[in-house]
């Protein structure tokens, strides 16, 4: 176990040193497996292809951050989880970048999107206080963080982690606040209407 781990690091190290250098696509096994002394044959005992390798790179780094963290946490320790979070995208945002831009079958993208959904169900069944949330609910709010997620990675000035969840706490607890505002006030009819 400990060896087949230290290879697929070693495989990991390589294709991340690869993309400093050009893109995925250019990228293929031979190149990966040269630039850590392996031959093709334990690249694919460990990984079907170099899609493979990308996924299990973030579901390995991913995973060790997030692991013993609670979602189920109060507000000011959702935030910061989701700040940790950030911060990991932030520190390997030149990986990420050129991993967000892989697209069709495979893509980072539609694995990173499988992946956060059961962190969002979770999340989304404490907040509403129920056991199942519908597809809808959880397809639009991965959307949204994927969405958000890829604006913030692949911008040409990526703005700190810190800086970037500030900005969606803020503009989170902002619209909150004006939706509840604006339910609780009584309707007030329109000037024309108030007219008559």
């Amino acid at each position: 176990m400990a060896d087949s781990n230290i290879t697929k690091k070693a495989l990991a190290a390589s294709l991340k040193e690869l993309m400093t250098e050009q893109s995925f696509e250019k990228i293929n096994v031979t190149q990966i497996c040269e630039r850590c002394d392996m031959n093709r044959k334990s690249f694919y005992y460990h990984f079907k292809d170099k899609y493979d390798l990308i996924n299990w790179i973030f579901d390995t780094e991913f995973m060790a951050l997030v692991k013993d963290e609670d979602l189920h946490a109060d507000y000011g320790k959702h935030w910061a989880l989701v700040e940790k979070a950030c911060d990991y995208f932030y520190e390997n945002h030149a990986f990420y970048r050129k991993a967000l831009q892989i697209k069709g079958q495979n893509s980072f993208s539609d694995h990173f999107r499988e992946y956060i959904r059961p962190l969002l169900q979770n999340r989304l069944s404490y907040i509403f206080g129920q056991g199942n949330v519908d597809e809808f609910v959880l397809g639009f709010f991965a959307d949204a963080v994927l969405c958000a997620m890829e604006r913030w990675l692949l911008a040409r000035n990526c703005i700190p982690s810190r800086e970037f969840v500030e900005r969606i706490k803020d503009l989170t607890e902002k619209c909150v606040t004006a939706i509840y505002r604006e339910i609780a006030e009584p309707q007030q009819p329109a000037p024309e209407e108030a007219e008559k």
